[in-house]
């Protein structure tokens, strides 16, 4: 009698071992799963200029919307050459919420178009490279 109760208060042990590994493992996953992050959805990753007159209106904007559901902070916008000049907002994008990033492009200079702009935020994809092509001429 004694080794039956002495085998089933063991496998109790075993049992018990068993649901409180179960229930970390459930209270890690939910706190995992429960982590917000930001998304951030470009309305277009390149703008095409076309084809435009020289020392025309060289500024673009990139729509993008926050469609994670954490606050959006862009930290960094950088263009591959100083022709470009990128204005990122100030402000976190809250969920839901649109932003723009403002691209000026000098049309002084005469010839394609074919720039990379690079975003950097806390956004589940942490990098972003937009683009803008087009061609620019005298045009008489």
């Amino acid at each position: 009698m004694k080794r039956i109760i002495f085998d089933i208060l063991l496998k109790f042990r075993k049992m018990k071992k068993l649901l409180f590994l179960l229930a970390v493992f459930f209270v890690h996953n939910t706190v995992l799963a429960q982590e917000k992050i930001a998304k951030i959805t470009f309305k277009s990753e390149t703008i095409d200029y076309g084809t435009i007159e020289v020392n025309s209106d060289g500024i673009r904007v990139f729509e993008f919307t926050n469609t994670g559901d954490a606050p959006l902070v862009i930290t960094e916008v950088n263009s591959s050459c100083g022709c470009t000049i990128p204005k990122k907002p100030e402000a976190p994008i809250l969920p839901g919420k649109t932003g723009e990033i403002q691209v000026k492009y000098n049309t002084a200079l005469v010839g394609p178009i074919r720039k990379a702009i690079t975003v950097k935020s806390n956004a589940d994809t942490p990098t972003k490279i937009l683009t803008i092509k087009g061609m620019v001429k005298k045009i008489e």
